[in-house]
């Protein structure tokens, strides 16, 4: 295990050196704290839109989703795929071109102040859930590796996060965003390539997969598993792709690095969709007994199954590797929110508070207050992490969906919904979400799939499993059909004499479809991204190199040989790019 150790350690502190190289690029504006003053490269911004809905919940409870399930996981992140489709297609750019720093500006921009305040609060509240389950899920990975307390981990985990995200920004959560993204791509194609060797190929894979590879166990109904990926497209849709989560692309230095952003992480997302999955796939067959390994983590055990087929399968260090790309994923989506809910509550409630007292704020006071605040929004995580640490009853897939679909849809469908309806009355959004909450409630307690079994008096009854995904699917229809409907319909009562707001509205959507151009400081940005970011890269690479001194069969040395070169070209390529812009702006 010493090995491991020093593998975290060492990722641990390059993660710190980004925190250090990025925080004289926040400057002394909160834009350049929130956002980074607009001015980031579309391969940063895509790391950070992909990393964004990447977590360790991706190794755990999607992957033990694959070793019980077989291939249904990948629908989800197919669903996710599609969704930055859509973002490269048409909202990606014109979020950019919103021209804000935070997303509930864009909110106010959109529907008014008192949406943007009720948005702030809920937005924020949600947020601290979100992570909260993101840093669970790594507390449980974790323990089994070390088999430390969870407790202990969460707390230490969140606080490094803290820390990168006080310290620099939003420079520094992107810049860590790409690194990681390199980490997690590194782990994944290395593991599957071992992989799918160790199990014959992709035929052999699917052939001996312990149940129907497609199907899965416990599904006498084929179509459940046909209707779930179509609601999974709206519902991923829905939450990728609105006014709050616009967010990931509010960072682009212009319109076109925004699409290019929203394209990468496609690309990143699809690929990702069976590369991710087939460690786990092929642990069905190699180890079918993997999930009885760590039976202390009860109906969670199955989420464990990436650690055991590491172990098993992979040369001594890679386990500290995997790790690392673990806390790589659940850093970058929690150190995101910390800075997303900063510049949220900063700009959207605590300046409007001061602007009522006096007529300006200074900017370095309001930066002062976001570090403040992403400091406070890291404890109240770990707390809510620490929470959810306690039911046991649910698995990680479970838990995920049950806040992503009860929760997080209502909050989002007037803020995806209104960029198409103009038309609305100013309570039109808020009172939608309390529209949505109820639905969510009737869902789960009145609309059961045992009533829905009854309704179409079927012979058989819904397995467990299926009961799950019909439950998502009742969840999420009921959604479009009664929560978007009624959005919708409130355009009947909108009244164009009583609305203030109407120029505003008009302004936004000019703004929204006009292209954003970088100007002409943008030179130095890039070559500054371009310079420290290759130097983290590189320092990377060095010591994905060094993991071949440890004692491991010539293939398993080989195997880190491969990865540091690979990062090391990357790391090269990002330096020489930069000193040709540098020479360039000499001349």
């Amino acid at each position: 295990m010493l090995y491991e150790y020093l593998v975290i350690a060492g990722y641990f502190l390059l993660i710190v050196g980004i925190g250090f190289a990025f925080k004289n690029m926040a400057k002394n504006s909160t834009s350049d704290y929130f956002r980074g003053g607009g001015r980031m490269l579309w391969w940063m911004v895509g790391s950070t839109a992909f990393m964004a809905q990447f977590s360790a919940w991706t190794f755990t409870g999607a992957a033990g989703k694959a070793f019980t399930d077989g291939f249904a996981i990948s629908l989800v992140f197919f669903a996710n795929t599609f969704a930055y489709f859509c973002g490269w297609a048409y909202f990606s750019a014109r979020f950019r071109q919103m021209r804000v720093d935070t997303p509930t500006e864009g909110i106010k921009r959109r529907f008014g102040h008192q949406n943007e305040q009720f948005f702030s609060w809920a937005l924020i509240v949600f947020s601290f859930i979100n992570a909260g389950v993101w840093l669970n899920a790594l507390g449980v990975f974790t323990s089994a590796v070390f088999d430390a307390d969870i407790t202990l981990t969460i707390i230490a985990t969140g606080l490094t996060v803290v820390f990168v995200s006080v310290l620099s920004g939003a420079w520094g959560v992107v810049a860590s965003d790409f690194v990681q993204t390199l980490v997690v791509a590194v782990i994944s194609i290395a593991c599957a390539i071992v992989a799918l060797f160790m199990v014959g190929g992709p035929l052999e894979l699917v052939n001996n997969f312990p149940v129907d590879f497609v199907m899965g166990p416990d599904m006498n109904y084929g179509v459940i598993l046909v209707g779930t990926f179509v609601f999974f497209l709206a519902k991923q849709m829905i939450t990728i792709m609105n006014l709050h989560d616009s967010f990931r692309f509010l960072n682009a230095k212009d319109s076109v690095n925004a699409r290019k952003a929203s394209l990468l992480a496609m690309g990143l997302m699809g690929v990702g969709s069976i590369v991710w999955f087939i460690p786990p796939w092929a642990a069905a067959i190699l180890y079918p007994d993997a999930a009885a390994a760590y039976p202390e983590l009860g109906n969670k055990a199955a989420d464990a199954v990436y650690l055991v087929f590491t172990r098993n399968a992979m040369p001594v260090g890679t386990v500290g590797l995997l790790l690392a790309g673990l806390f790589a994923a659940t850093m970058s989506s929690m150190d995101s929110a910390l800075n997303k809910n900063a510049g949220i509550f900063v700009r959207s409630i605590y300046q409007p508070f001061l602007l009522k007292k006096k007529s300006e704020v200074d900017d370095k006071h309001l930066l002062k207050v976001s570090r403040f605040i992403s400091f406070v929004s890291g404890i109240l995580v770990i707390a809510v992490a620490l929470f959810f640490k306690s039911l046991t009853e649910l698995s990680l897939f479970e838990l995920m969906m049950n806040v992503s679909t009860m929760i997080q849809v209502p909050l989002l469908i007037p803020l995806i919904f209104g960029l198409f309806i103009k038309r609305i009355p100013q309570w039109a959004p808020w009172v939608t979400v309390g529209v949505g909450l109820f639905v969510s409630w009737f869902s789960v307690n009145i609309l059961t799939p045992e009533l829905l079994a009854n309704w179409l008096g079927l012979a058989q009854e819904f397995t467990r499993r299926e009961a799950v995904d019909i439950n998502l699917m009742i969840t999420i229809g009921a959604h479009l059909v009664f929560t978007a409907g009624f959005f919708c319909a409130t355009t009947f009562f909108y009244k164009e004499q009583d609305d203030q707001h109407k120029q505003e509205t008009e302004r936004f959507f000019a703004d929204f479809e006009t292209p954003f151009i970088a100007d002409a400081e943008q030179d130095d940005y890039d070559r500054q991204q371009r310079d420290k970011l290759g130097s983290m890269v590189m320092y990377m690479g060095y010591g994905v190199l060094a993991m071949m001194l440890i004692p491991n069969p010539m293939w398993g040395r080989m195997v880190f040989v491969l990865c540091a070169l690979t990062i090391l070209l990357m790391g090269f390529l990002l330096k020489r790019s930069a000193n040709t812009k540098d020479l360039k702006a000499k001349q």
